[in-house]
């Protein structure tokens, strides 16, 4: 029985492997008597290539003086403010954007001049600084009349005097002017009876350009942090003023302390606005500014709390804020 399996398994094997010879056959020939293709008689259709065009946001043009919109009530005594603190972070370019821009919304004429390298007020506001051809630096030092520079109505009721990276030399190149502690104060000076306020957003720094915004001012309003290191640092800002007002500068004064950043459910917030309202007595504002979201997030989408946030708590507390600057005159 073995021998039959194995020759029946070898016929079978045999059979198998012939037909596989066959199709492979059957298959060769019908590819060979496929048709073979002619390339002349392949036609050619040309066909009109238009150019991609990419389409690209145009900027919109930085407006100037000439395109104000006319003011419609009467302005009095202008009120020139330096926004200082030499700590870095405490809300001073926040201040300066907010408070100016709800000031704006209550119908008063607001100049913004921001003195901060960095020139977060300008970004904040949604100015291009690329696009900026003169900015504050041209007013110090290439003696720029300030008007030329202003961008009005970068919101309603505010104008903005623009920084770019051009100021981080100033500081060094101011050395060698002549009366170079009056520079700003110069140029400010022709503006008033314009605005109802000048708002000077101050470097973090007790330099040059903090110097110039400290002689220029009527007043200063310091933003404070409700953080631990609060006070640091605040010393040493009151005795330059001191020394400006001494010799620079006799009506400086402090206008107000604003409490930023407060957030009431900690007990360290708490404590430093006793400490700082202690220190302080009745300059300190009754409005402090919460600690939010929509406050950090506004500067990157170029608009004040007022329009990006309009219902939220940080607009109706910079709004309040407004309302208590108003008072106090």
């Amino acid at each position: 029985m073995g021998l039959l399996d194995s020759l029946k398994r070898d016929k079978k094997s045999a059979e198998t492997t012939k037909r596989v010879e066959t199709s492979a056959e059957s298959e060769n020939s019908t590819s060979k008597a496929e048709p073979e293709i002619n390339i002349e008689d392949i036609e050619v259709v040309e066909r009109e290539v238009h150019p991609r065009v990419e389409h690209q946001a145009v900027a919109t043009p930085i407006k100037t003086m000439k395109d104000k919109a006319p003011v419609n009530h009467v302005i009095g005594q202008t009120k020139v403010m330096a926004i200082i603190n030499q700590k870095g972070g405490v809300g001073k370019s926040t201040t300066a954007i907010n408070l100016s821009a709800a000031l704006g919304e209550l119908g008063k004429q607001v100049l913004l001049v921001d003195l901060d390298p960095q020139g977060n007020s300008s970004s904040g506001l949604g100015v291009e600084k690329s696009q900026v051809s003169n900015c504050v630096y041209d007013v110090l030092l290439n003696d720029a009349p300030i008007e030329n520079v202003i961008i009005p109505d970068v919101c309603e009721g505010l104008d903005l005097v623009p920084a770019t990276i051009n100021l981080a030399g100033a500081e060094v190149e101011l050395v060698s002017e002549m009366a170079r502690e009056n520079r700003l104060k110069d140029a400010v000076g022709s503006l008033r009876g314009k605005y109802d306020y000048i708002f000077i957003d101050c470097p973090p720094s007790l330099g040059l350009l903090t110097v110039n915004a400290l002689v220029a001012a009527d007043k200063l309003l310091i933003p404070i942090q409700c953080e631990f290191y609060a006070l640091e640092g605040v010393t040493k800002l009151l005795d330059s003023m001191k020394r400006v007002k001494t010799r620079l500068n006799p009506s400086l004064d402090i206008f107000g302390v604003l409490l930023t950043m407060y957030d009431g459910r900690t007990t360290l917030s708490r404590q430093v606005v006793d400490e700082v309202r202690s220190y302080f007595g009745k300059t300190v504002f009754t409005t402090m500014i919460p600690r939010t979201v929509k406050l950090s997030e506004a500067p990157s989408f170029g608009q004040p709390i007022t329009q990006y946030d309009p219902t939220g708590k940080g607009a109706k507390t910079y709004v309040d804020l407004a309302k208590e600057v108003i008072q106090r005159g």
